[in-house]
């Protein structure tokens, strides 16, 4: 009879089989820890791979990853960062956003942490500073925050003369107050009208839409959250169905559909991940790595939503882009 492993909860989060774990222990393991769903961004997690490869690690041959995926469930990220600890993971690559890393930073001071967040991680309290960062942590710098700013701008390229914009936010990520007090300031510094609408559930981003419908408003954002990187099929589906323009903080919107993208390449920025994992398996310090912030932001426009929803995007736009999906 053949035996079968079982995967069980605890607390709500995965429990992975110890047999699994047995079968690498002849390996160094990297723990990736992810607020995503598994197969969500499998371009980045390829790009992760291949950043680990470029200096000498290659997955299932000399050394071995265990993803642990949250699902979008942020309350289950502290119980699969102590899974992690206790599988004696080498080093903990956390992405999806803040979460990750805060769960990975009370599981542990003493395993090397490389983080993935979209605002500075000394604001965050995660390193001293961005040259030096102390500690058992460094990682990269997504400066989705810095840029909302830009996009708010772009989506007024795009519909010049709007009164307001709906800036759709999820209020159960623990940097929502943030996130909105940010948009806000940069909203007011463009002289710009926006309304904030929560939506943390399926469900919400419907009614989300409703109310941006219903409000006739002109066009909309998101607001960076790993949440809305998980419904992105939804959310673009909402907005092409209703024909409301969207401006979207990761070119993997742009690319299922969404009209427009501004923001770093996450395969970039996985890569790095990687980079930085296998340099400390190496024997290099966190603390002796800086923390990494892209120099590249990347406009992307998809001609065939702006078709779908009826919408000409002005020629002075396209002429900036960085790529045209037509």
């Amino acid at each position: 009879m053949r035996r079968r492993e079982f995967i069980t909860f605890v607390g709500g989060a995965v429990v992975y089989p110890t047999k699994i774990r047995a079968q690498n222990l002849q390996l160094p393991l990297v723990g990736f820890l992810s607020s995503l769903s598994a197969g969500t961004l499998t371009g980045p997690v390829d790009a992760f791979r291949a950043g680990l490869q470029s200096v000498g690690y290659e997955d299932g041959k000399n050394v071995a990853i265990e993803f642990r995926w949250a699902d979008g469930h942020y309350d289950q990220l502290p119980a699969l960062a102590a899974d992690l600890v206790r599988a004696h993971v080498a080093v903990i690559v956390t992405v999806g956003g803040d979460p990750p890393a805060f769960a990975a930073k009370v599981a542990t001071q003493n395993i090397p942490i490389v983080f993935m967040v979209g605002r500075n991680p000394v604001d965050l309290g995660l390193v001293a500073s961005l040259n030096r960062p102390g500690g058992n942590s460094t990682g990269i710098n997504l400066l989705i925050a810095e840029t909302e700013s830009k996009r708010i701008e772009i989506l007024r390229q795009l519909v010049s003369g709007a009164s307001g914009f709906g800036v759709i936010i999820n209020p159960e990520n623990k940097d929502a107050e943030v996130q909105s007090n940010m948009l806000e300031s940069a909203a007011k510094a463009l002289n710009q009208r926006i309304e904030v609408i929560n939506a943390s559930t399926e469900s919400e981003i419907e009614k989300a839409f409703t109310i941006l419908e219903h409000d006739t408003i002109a066009g909309f954002m998101v607001v960076a959250d790993p949440f809305f990187v998980n419904r992105r099929d939804q959310i673009i589906s909402s907005a092409n169905q209703r024909r409301i323009p969207g401006v979207y903080f990761l070119r993997e919107f742009a690319e299922a559909g969404g009209l427009v993208s501004y923001g770093v390449s996450l395969a970039d920025a996985y890569r790095q991940a990687g980079v930085y994992a296998g340099k400390i398996l190496s024997g290099v310090k966190p603390a002796e790595l800086p923390v990494v912030q892209p120099t590249k932001f990347d406009l992307v426009i998809n001609l065939k939503a702006a078709k779908l929803i009826g919408l000409t995007v002005p020629p002075t736009l396209l002429a900036t882009a960085d790529e045209v999906i037509e």
